[in-house]
């Protein structure tokens, strides 16, 4: 059945003119950053913060700290389940992909594709289903199979022709740490990612990821304040460059300090032991608005429409596919 799955990439540039397409998920991060009368203020601002952290770390032969500029582009999968239909197309997730632009070379260095991670499917599974499962109950727990579907579609996609043809290496995923779970850093240092930091029990975004195929490990860059998960296959620290590493850093160290400033803009660095907190009081807020509350009112609402137009319709397809699913 795996032929029967058919995906599409369309790619927009996301810079200071950027406007959400009427069928881009509005839940994702960077759709929100370009609404309202702050829009285009809120984009040049954020991709500013973005060059600067990028030249920061690649501090090497860049003098005046502005040899670099990054110039991203969404990446919006869309995924027919019949491939003799072309209507109909689920946008499946929202990824970005950041091109590298020495001003010195003259080149442009493709970095990883990645870094933020929407997904309609994802969002279904934590918003919808899960709510739904735990509603009521004494003690949280997941459903059966919880993330299997979305994990094997993920996988699907990665293996397909079609990201092949777009993409040489594995993606990056760059997410915030999680909020109930304790991290301790270790005396491994990397010079691009930083300190490594551990911790004892895996998030159920960890877990959810390693369903996808992704594992995970906690690196905090030099002077950022706290650590990110990077979710990757393969070897994060030898199959990616300095500058691959640096343009995932860059941009999503920027967007965590104006999704989570509570965590990302503290103003105080995680220490040895460590354990985030959205209810920390001390820290910076930047120059860009982000409605974080509307967005978590939009992922119950993006996730009822998956179940309405994909999960329900093509329940017993999807069981089937599923089930027999396998690289």
């Amino acid at each position: 059945m795996n032929k029967d799955f058919k995906f599409t990439i369309k790619s927009v540039c996301f810079d200071e003119n950027y406007q959400p397409s009427d069928n881009t998920r509005i839940t994702t991060n960077f759709a929100n950053l370009a609404r309202g009368k702050s829009r285009q203020e809120n984009l040049r601002n954020t991709l500013k913060m973005i060059d600067n952290r990028f030249n920061a770390l690649a501090h090497w032969d860049n003098p005046k700290g502005d040899r670099y500029t990054l110039e991203l582009d969404i990446i919006s999968v869309e995924m027919n389940i019949d491939v003799a239909s072309s209507g109909n197309a689920l946008p499946l997730i929202e990824i970005l992909k950041p091109t590298i632009v020495d001003r010195k070379t003259k080149q442009r260095i493709a970095g990883i594709v990645g870094n933020n991670f929407s997904s309609y499917v994802r969002d279904y599974d934590f918003s919808v289903l899960l709510q739904g499962h735990n509603k009521n109950q004494p003690s949280f727990s997941t459903p059966d199979n919880f993330g299997d579907l979305h994990g094997k579609l993920f996988k699907c996609f990665v293996n397909s022709n079609t990201y092949q043809e777009h993409f040489n290496k594995p993606p990056v995923i760059c997410l915030s740490v999680s909020s109930n779970k304790a991290y301790q850093r270790t005396d491994n240092q990397h010079a691009v990612l930083g300190f490594e930091y551990q911790q004892n029990e895996y998030s159920l975004t960890d877990e959810y990821f390693n369903k996808m195929g992704l594992q995970v490990r906690y690196f905090m860059p030099p002077n950022s304040v706290a650590p990110l998960s990077f979710y990757f296959a393969g070897d994060l620290l030898s199959d990616y460059t300095d500058l691959e590493l640096i343009s995932t850093i860059s941009t999503m160290d920027t967007f965590q300090k104006i999704y989570r400033p509570e965590i990302y803009n503290a103003n105080s660095v995680a220490g040895k032991s460590y354990r985030p907190s959205l209810q920390h009081q001390d820290y910076s807020l930047t120059r860009i608005v982000y409605d974080r509350e509307e967005r978590s009112q939009l992922a119950v609402e993006q996730g009822k429409f998956v179940e309405e137009h994909f999960i329900k319709p093509y329940q017993a397809t999807l069981e089937q596919w599923s089930a027999n699913y396998a690289l």
